[in-house]
């Protein structure tokens, strides 16, 4: 029940700043930059907090449950990118659909190998 408790905390606070952040940045751009935004940082702060946790043995312990499975979980979101995505190409703005669908990607693979070598500092 602690656990869930934890990932349940960390969730409540990850999905409200997500929505504050996607609230005032996601209107009037070419691509939604409210949830790029969310996604890249969420991915690096996953990188540096599992890349922590890998050097420090320390995967299953409360502050990883509460800050990777919690937070990250609920500040990033994937199913929103994936309906956004959607849209674009429903809209046939094809060009704003391959901005977002691959610099989401890479971006994001990166920000998480960013955040490992910077947990390596740590």
């Amino acid at each position: 029940m602690k656990n869930f408790l934890l990932v349940f905390i960390g969730g409540g606070l990850g999905s409200s700043l997500r929505f504050l952040i996607s609230k005032y940045l996601n209107a009037g751009h070419l691509i939604p930059c409210g949830t790029f935004l969310v996604n890249i940082l969420g991915s690096l702060l996953l990188g540096i907090i599992l890349g922590w946790a890998i050097k420090n043995n320390a995967l299953n312990t409360p502050v990883n449950l509460i800050l990777a499975t919690g937070f990250c979980g609920g500040f990033t979101t994937f199913s929103t990118f994936s309906f956004e995505n959607f849209s674009l190409i429903k809209s046939g703005d094809y060009s704003s659909f391959a901005l977002y669908f691959f610099g989401s990607l890479i971006l994001g693979i990166l920000a998480v190998f960013v955040g490992i070598l910077i947990s390596k500092l740590f």
